[in-house]
């Protein structure tokens, strides 16, 4: 059973660059490639596609609005964003209305292959099996590219909240402390410094070792693509 997969890219060379890679993979056929919001949210309904490819930057919706009307019309289809939009508000947002991913352009093509490749094990785990346990659920729903990710994460951390962590770095303009993370996301300080110190592990955050008069230094954290 091959997996059905539309294209919503406003720019005709992208749209086909997009649409041969796809189609290179085995496993997956492109039904359709649109290039404007009200195209895509009529293909989704009138053809059904397991997977849509969303860029944000559209002609006339953007795709926000698109995966809200989708969503409001539940209408059955996964959504991965490819795009150039790098806002934080975007992200969030995107992550709300139910993307299972988001590829930012311009990308690594091992990037995008990682997330078809994840999405096929999940689409399939889904239709071959009648219920899912906690770890296969897990071990299924992490999507990272295979540069950053070559296992899973470490026992106890889940990958949603790795992004709500993540998130709040981008959004702040000083190294924060796990407290402050903490207080921000709405974790107990001792989880925030697991997902902290594994994004410092990993090269996502960076340490900065705060003074004071007195007593030992606190561990303080800034997203790693902050300015100082």
């Amino acid at each position: 059973m091959r997996i059905s997969l539309l294209i919503v890219e406003d720019d005709p060379m992208v749209a086909d660059i997009n649409k041969r890679f796809v189609e290179s993979i085995h496993g997956f056929t492109v039904i359709a490639s649109v290039a404007t919001g009200i195209e895509a949210i009529n293909a989704v309904r009138d053809l059904k596609p397991d997977l849509t490819l969303l860029d944000v930057y559209l002609p006339d919706l953007n795709g926000v609005e698109v995966l809200q009307e989708i969503r409001r019309q539940n209408l059955p289809t996964d959504v991965i964003l490819i795009t150039a939009a790098q806002d934080t508000s975007t992200i969030q947002d995107v992550f709300r209305y139910g993307a299972i991913d988001y590829i930012i352009k311009p990308f690594k093509l091992a990037r995008l292959v990682s997330a078809l490749k994840s999405y096929e094990t999940l689409h399939r785990s889904f239709h071959h099996q009648s219920s899912l346990d906690q770890e296969t659920l897990d071990r299924l729903t992490l999507v990272k590219p295979p540069e950053d990710n070559p296992g899973r994460l470490p026992k106890g951390l889940h990958e949603v909240t790795l992004k709500q962590v993540m998130l709040y770095l981008i959004q702040q303009d000083r190294a924060l402390s796990a407290e402050e993370v903490a207080s921000g996301v709405g974790l107990a300080r001792v989880t925030a410094r697991r997902y902290l110190e594994y994004l410092e592990k990993t090269g996502k955050a960076m340490l900065e070792l705060k003074y004071g008069s007195v007593g030992r230094p606190v561990n303080r954290y800034r997203h790693a693509d902050q300015k100082d």
